[in-house]
């Protein structure tokens, strides 16, 4: 068992990311499920149920991480509305540095992975020259 990861972003973020990284790490050594939300959002009970469902199916009992783009935007606040009980952590500014420092660390609990992704996310933004 492991921690399950869930990138929560505006429509093509997180499947344009997860193929980046697939590209550097062909076997995936955690869950990882992707859920877009589009530009426009019409019914949030909808997607809010959706999202529900994408955190059981990556739950299996050490919590899921969840990667979102941008912190306060609707994506991130639809990932607050997991059901009572699910252990769920929110990291926002998600870029793929983060995501693939996460993948690199399949052993650590879901705090220990918040904390990578954070510190990933962070080391990933360089001033050069």
């Amino acid at each position: 068992m492991s921690v399950g990861i869930l990138l929560v972003t505006h429509e093509g973020i997180a499947s344009s990311m997860m193929a980046a990284a697939r590209r550097v790490i062909r076997v995936m050594p955690l869950k990882v499920g992707i859920f877009e939300v589009p530009w426009e959002v019409r019914d949030g009970e909808s997607s809010t149920r959706k999202l529900r469902q994408e955190l059981r199916d990556l739950d299996e009992g050490k919590g899921v991480l969840v990667l979102a783009d941008i912190y306060g935007a609707t994506p991130f606040n639809l990932a607050a509305e997991y059901e009572p009980g699910r252990t769920v952590l929110r990291v926002a500014g998600l870029n793929l540095p983060m995501l693939l420092r996460v993948l690199n660390y399949p052993e650590k609990n879901l705090q220990e992975l918040a904390e990578v992704a954070r510190d990933g996310g962070r080391a990933g933004v360089v001033i050069d020259g």
